[in-house]
């Protein structure tokens, strides 16, 4: 996951932190900052949930992992 490409997303999406954070369950923005800032790794759960906000792309998230069928 590339940090900047968070915030950039995020940004041409028009959402804020404050959006992102309460989407994501956090009490305070700084929680969803620190992210973004990479102050803090996102939880699987936070990064899955996040990846839909994405256009729902997994691989933005995890590039490099494939699916073995």
């Amino acid at each position: 996951m590339k940090l900047e490409n968070l915030r950039e997303e995020r940004i041409l999406q028009g959402k804020t932190q404050t959006y992102m954070a309460k989407k994501l369950g956090y009490k305070y923005t700084s929680g969803y900052a620190n992210i973004e800032m990479g102050r803090t790794k996102p939880s699987l759960e936070i990064a899955y949930c996040r990846s839909a906000e994405y256009r729902g792309s997994r691989a933005f998230f995890w590039p490099k992992v494939t699916r073995k069928e």
